[in-house]
């Protein structure tokens, strides 16, 4: 690997080991391997550097998520495959803590790295877009206003239900409770069937 992409390797570890308030640019270089001034020659800044290392997590729990909804793609009745792919999803929180952690961290800051949230604000329609892919066990699905509000809808619920891992994993709901309560609400909403 390069400097470059040394650089981005230990600002993911950091980043996953530290948090992004707690890692410094001695912190990166150092995982890295480099000197301090690779940073600001490959990506301007450390913030810059820590929001290309946040998004390049995100893709990499992408795949890991498309793996994990593998088993759940093979469950044909829909109610029952909707319940095991998100009790896959709470299975991926156990091994990606750190990136949670630091997800939430970084979006409490958005407001004061430009960034940051422009990072985030460019990577959220690809984000709505694999979250509706991954989901109906597509490996894309076309940019209309459908999938992006299904994308919608999985990226809100991905949100809470991380946050409420966060909280207490003990508490958080299963696969089974996520289904029974989307019943109820869309029952609530739509009418009965």
């Amino acid at each position: 690997m390069g400097n470059r992409e040394d650089l981005l390797a230990g600002a993911k570890r950091c980043l996953l080991d530290k948090g992004y308030g707690r890692t410094t640019a001695r912190d990166i270089a150092t995982a890295a391997g480099v000197s301090l001034a690779a940073i600001g020659y490959h990506y301007g800044s450390k913030d810059e550097l820590l929001a290309q290392a946040m998004i390049a997590a995100l893709e990499d729990w992408g795949a890991a998520v498309g793996a994990a909804l593998s088993e759940a793609a093979g469950v044909t009745d829909p109610k029952e495959r909707f319940a095991a792919a998100w009790d896959q999803v709470q299975r991926t929180f156990v091994e990606n803590r750190g990136l949670w952690t630091a997800q939430f961290e970084v979006l409490a800051r958005t407001d004061d790295a430009k960034g940051l949230r422009q990072a985030f604000d460019e990577a959220q329609r690809d984000g709505r877009l694999g979250l509706a892919a991954i989901f109906q066990g597509l490996e894309q699905v076309p940019d209309t206003p459908d999938e992006m509000a299904r994308g919608a809808f999985y990226q809100a619920l991905l949100a809470g239900l991380a946050a409420q891992w966060l909280i207490s994993p003990e508490q958080t709901p299963s696969g089974a409770e996520l289904l029974r309560g989307l019943e109820l609400v869309s029952e609530g909403v739509l009418g009965p069937r």
